[in-house]
């Protein structure tokens, strides 16, 4: 499959195990990394950080083969998810920036089609998130709202 906005093909990267398996050397249980990950959450930790604080600092490898379900999956069950997905904040963040940029920059050509491609990956991932039902319906992108998330 080809890259969204260069149509240069994919790069080959490293392989998962086929069945993730619970580690041997793992001496906490699942009830407690369900603690930890709503501890994490309730601090404003997304479920990619809260991944990578349990990778390394609790040595935990993959928390999907010791609970059976991924981290959002958990954030979802005690209903500490938050109200945008992490990758469309992502993207509105660095919308934002970007907008911050072009105020002391007009004429930086290709950070104004740098801006075109963020706003368009927030308009399509914002349609799929509205049909999946993670976002809501009437949700609008607005970049004086963006402002503030910076």
């Amino acid at each position: 499959m080809a890259r969204m906005h260069s149509r240069d093909r994919g790069k080959s990267g490293s392989k998962h195990p086929l069945e993730p398996r619970k580690a041997t050397w793992l001496s906490y249980s699942a009830k407690e990394i369900e603690m930890v990950i709503a501890k994490l959450a309730k601090e404003d930790k997304g479920p990619s950080e809260i991944g990578l604080i349990l990778r390394d600092q609790y040595g935990v490898p993959a928390t999907q083969a010791l609970l059976k379900k991924r981290i959002s999956k958990v954030l979802a069950d005690k209903k500490l998810t938050p109200e945008l997905p992490e990758d469309l904040t992502a993207l509105i963040k660095k919308a934002a920036i970007i907008e911050k940029h072009l105020e002391h920059n007009r004429q930086d050509q290709a950070t104004k089609r740098g801006l075109q491609l963020t706003r368009s990956k927030i308009a399509r991932l914002s349609k799929y998130y509205k049909k999946k039902g993670s976002v809501a319906e009437s949700w609008k992108y607005d970049t004086e709202k963006s402002q503030l998330l910076v």
